[in-house]
């Protein structure tokens, strides 16, 4: 079995994941600690709870999502994991924090290893890479049908979805990601966002309005 946990963390209110197993190893997903403050939090967090980080994974590369990368490499020496179509968006996060008046410094190299379609296991249950783009080109969910979740990123919010107008976004590209991977999923299936609340698939289908036909 899995426990999930969510941290928020940075200027934008950036939800951090830490998945952990009953040995508690712990995937670590978009680590948006931007504050040295909660850096310190998050370690203290890892500690209290006795988790050992054995695996760092983006959804996607938007600087919010990445403010984290270079201090979980640095303390945990793990290589952050992405899918290619985000390695550009990786490689420009410098820039575009710039740009929003935010000190970033170059993230370290990535690993790029988020392959649609493929699975790979994490306490005792499979988690599927699925290929969402539309908010970003290389935008993955990771869904474990097991203990029925799913992660989201910033594909879809409670009530929202993702925005579309950062560079590689493309607004009938997300709804057919979501329409095609995540609408088809059991209602009962919880959404852990990349902003915001929990939701459910069901949830999603009756009331956020960018899903209404």
């Amino acid at each position: 079995m899995t426990k999930v946990y969510q941290l928020t963390y940075g200027p934008f209110a950036e939800n951090t994941y830490v998945i952990a197993d009953d040995d508690l190893n712990a995937l670590i997903i978009d680590p948006g600690m931007y504050h040295p403050e909660e850096n310190v939090h998050f370690f203290e967090f890892m500690n209290s709870n006795q988790l050992k980080p054995c695996r760092l994974l983006l959804t996607h590369a938007h600087l919010d999502h990445v403010f984290g990368v270079n201090w979980i490499n640095k303390t945990y020496k793990l290589t952050p994991e992405l899918h290619l179509e985000d390695q550009v968006v990786y490689e420009s996060a410098e820039v575009v924090a710039k740009q929003y008046g935010l000190n970033m410094k170059e993230l370290v190299p990535s690993k790029i290893s988020l392959v649609h379609g493929e699975v790979f296991k994490f306490g005792g249950s499979d988690f599927s890479i699925i290929h969402t783009p539309g908010h970003s080109p290389g935008s993955v969910c990771f869904r474990n049908d097991k203990e029925g979740y799913i992660i989201s990123g910033d594909v879809l919010f409670q009530g929202s979805i993702g925005r579309t107008d950062l560079p590689g976004g493309d607004y009938n590209t997300l709804i057919r990601s979501i329409t095609e991977q995540i609408l088809n999923l059991d209602d009962d299936i919880i959404v852990y966002s990349g902003h915001g609340p929990i939701t459910t698939v069901g949830q999603e289908k009756i009331s956020n309005p960018f899903l209404q036909v």
